[in-house]
């Protein structure tokens, strides 16, 4: 079965488009309510209940993949924000990472995230040898993207591709880290505490119009269920009616204004270039200030190392509560 695009490949297929380069063990524990086959969780409910995480050498990822070590790793090189989140939640801080997600105050904060090393090369080409000169016992990186480091890291440490596509699959990839680091016990809490707010938050689900956009300049996309993890969550906080097209493209100006959005979140994607925010790039557009959520002032510029790139339960728990505030 064909995968939907992740976030990393609409990035790179939208930069062809626009001629710029941007860089841009089980899932779950217990039933969880009706899926629509797509990412996307419609039900009501949440189930709460958390199932003992056992310590092991050998676990499987939510994608099927097998990943093990001799010993519990301790030195961990994080090329993908989901790592970072996951050690986090489990009280390890990387040797090393590519990510910005460490900065932000609910996680390392930006004092002590500058004590870790940064990994040249950027998230799309990290360089080998500065990632083994950390001496890791395990690197963790997104499939799709260092997928093809593996052949140059095999022998000098493991290497685990990770490739979540739902809040479940983030649960299922922390549940097998916490297997294999030994931090059962802050994996269970961390699971407990991301399941308690999701259902939390679905019981108090909006019946507003809700919109997450991401991108640099006009050129923007939708954040849609199945291709993005945080979106994923929408569906069961508000009226979400938005839906992957693959590769035909993103949605209008025009689509989004006759939808009468109410509240909307904006990703502000940084790729080198200039600064400033997206939404007020986009207030260039005649049709920009027709919008409910902009004529209202519920427009939200959110924090796309959390909303966009951090895609583990911490983050996901960060982006129920900010959406369950801006809802209400």
């Amino acid at each position: 079965m064909t995968r939907p695009p992740t976030r990393a490949a609409r990035l790179l297929a939208a930069t062809a488009a626009l001629g710029v380069l941007l860089a841009g063990c089980g899932t779950g524990t217990g039933p969880e309510t009706s899926s629509a086959g797509d990412g996307t969780d419609r039900g009501p409910g949440v189930e709460t209940t958390v199932e003992p995480i056992e310590p092991a050498r050998k676990v499987t990822g939510p994608d099927g993949a097998s990943v093990a070590t001799d010993a519990e790793p301790r030195r961990i090189v994080c090329l993908v924000a989901l790592c970072d989140d996951m050690l986090t939640e489990l009280g390890i801080t990387p040797v090393a990472t590519n990510s910005a997600l460490l900065a932000h105050p609910d996680f390392l904060g930006p004092r002590k995230a500058k004590e870790v090393p940064v990994v040249p090369g950027g998230f799309l080409a990290p360089e080998v040898e500065a990632i083994l000169s950390h001496k890791p016992d395990l690197v963790i990186g997104l499939g799709d993207t260092h997928g093809k480091l593996a052949p140059a890291l095999e022998g000098a440490t493991v290497f685990w591709p990770v490739q979540p596509e739902s809040w479940q699959d983030s649960v299922g990839y922390l549940r097998a880290l916490a297997a294999l680091t030994g931090r059962t016990e802050q994996g269970e809490a961390a699971e407990k505490r991301f399941r308690t707010t999701l259902a939390e938050a679905r019981r108090q689900r909006s019946d507003k119009t809700a919109l997450i956009i991401f991108g640099s300049d006009e050129n923007f996309g939708v954040a849609t269920p199945g291709t993005d993890v945080a979106a994923g969550l929408f569906p069961g906080l508000a009226h979400y009616p938005w839906q992957s097209r693959g590769v035909e493209g993103s949605y209008s100006m025009e689509e989004i204004l006759a939808r009468d959005v109410d509240v909307l979140f904006v990703e502000t994607l940084s790729f080198g270039g200039g600064g400033g925010k997206l939404s007020e790039k986009l207030a260039d557009n005649p049709l920009w200030s027709k919008i409910p959520a902009v004529r209202n002032g519920d427009v939200h510029e959110v924090d796309p190392e959390v909303w966009a790139k951090g895609r583990g339960t911490r983050s996901l728990g960060i982006v129920v509560d900010e959406a369950t505030a801006a809802l209400r």
